[in-house]
């Protein structure tokens, strides 16, 4: 008997859906368009066919817009694991991190109830960034992962996957200045893998 694929649904805004190359599933039913390659679901999948992974991200959204179908695009699927990837629209829209985290706790708590593990994960950086923005996402970040040691759910890095080594509060590589370029998805696919895959072997060894 062939095993069921581990499910995965990853939530969150433009860097969930794949803004500006590709349009996911919730923007343009039912399979999305544009480049499947500027999504880190893509390179997820493409790296291991054995999980589905659901794109479930819509561009512009906020952390509250995100919660608000957190039943519907998480708990309806029934997933292993949710990555939940929000707030840098709150950000840009000059609302503090303590908005937001809010907003990440309700869903990180609402995941675990269902008996579905929320990978908490950090939000990426954009070059048109001020030093007030700079500074509320990496106070968001901090938090983000240090809610994730006391939870005991898994945290991934995903801006340091996207961030210009020299220069991190920046992206690596992209299109618009905004988003991350088809490198950068390629990149938040790996070090999502590795975090799942790590988290599943802790599990296994318990």
């Amino acid at each position: 008997m062939a095993s069921r694929p581990l499910k995965i649904v990853g939530l969150g805004d433009s860097t969930t859906a794949g803004t500006p190359g590709f349009r996911s599933p919730l923007e343009a039913p039912p399979d999305g368009a544009g480049n499947r390659e500027s999504q880190y679901a893509h390179w997820m999948m493409r790296s291991r066919p054995e999980w589905a992974v659901l794109n479930r991200g819509i561009n512009g959204q906020t952390a509250t817009e995100i919660r608000e179908r957190f039943g519907r695009d998480v708990l309806s699927e029934r997933p292993a694991y949710v990555i939940v990837l929000a707030g840098v629209n709150d950000i840009y829209g000059g609302a503090s991190a303590e908005a937001v985290e809010r907003e990440l706790a309700a869903m990180y708590a609402d995941a675990l109830d269902a008996g579905i593990v929320p990978v908490a994960a950090s939000v990426l950086p954009y070059d048109g960034a001020t030093g007030r923005a700079t500074a509320a996402i990496f106070t968001l970040n901090h938090w983000v992962e240090s809610l994730a040691k006391v939870l005991h759910i898994p945290f991934c890095d995903t801006h340091a996957a996207v961030a210009d080594p020299v220069k991190p509060d920046r992206l690596r590589g992209s299109p618009d200045g905004l988003h991350p370029d088809v490198d950068g998805y390629r990149r938040m696919g790996e070090a999502l893998i590795k975090t799942i895959e790590d988290h599943g072997a802790r599990a296994t060894n318990r």
